[in-house]
């Protein structure tokens, strides 16, 4: 009750125009912003441009806000607009750079290991990648954020049924573009 009271007096002094109070919604949401960001557009410095441009429009979104359904649906769905305006201005997909990445860093596997699970891990962010927006979207939000159906659905602005069929579609066009390079195993993926 008092984290709505706070997010509610938040909500409000951002509406009136208080610096302070916009900050404070920043550091308590930039993390899951840019987890939906990078998660979708597979790119740490497109992911941080969605993070801004989520931001910057927020003081303006608010005067919107009715509270009908939650602050954190209705601050996802900003994000998910942010990500399909950005992915409409550049149709840029995950860059290899990440996957570079994630190989220097290791994990305390033996070197043959590491380059499976790099390959792996580079293939699926890969197949995710190339999943039309709403497929896409939807794996981000389950998997990365962890959100329930019915908080997607209010996200998205669909009926939850829709979320479990795309969820379902996404998943067979995953497994059917792993399984070539994964064999049986990518129906575990």
């Amino acid at each position: 009750m008092l984290l709505e009271q706070t997010q509610a007096g938040l909500i409000e002094a951002c509406r009136r125009g208080e610096g302070d109070a916009l900050h404070v919604l920043f550091d308590l949401y930039k993390d899951r912003v840019y987890t939906i960001a990078v998660r979708y557009s597979g790119d740490s410095g497109i992911a941080e441009d969605i993070v801004q441009d989520t931001f910057l429009k927020l003081p303006t979104a608010l005067a919107k806000y009715r509270g009908d359904s939650g602050f954190d649906p209705w601050l996802y769905r900003l994000v998910v607009n942010a990500c399909f305006d950005q992915r409409r201005r550049t149709r840029r997909f995950l860059p290899m750079v990440e996957s570079l990445l994630d190989f220097v860093r290791g994990t305390g596997q033996t070197p043959l290991e590491e380059v499976l699970a790099t390959e792996k891990s580079t293939a699926i962010r890969d197949a995710i990648a190339r999943l039309d927006p709403e497929h896409r979207i939807v794996v981000v939000l389950r998997y990365s954020l962890g959100l329930p159906y019915e908080e997607i659905a209010l996200v998205l602005d669909c009926p939850k049924g829709t979320v479990a069929s795309r969820l379902n579609r996404a998943h067979g066009m995953l497994e059917k573009r792993l399984r070539g390079r994964f064999g049986k195993e990518a129906s575990y993926v």
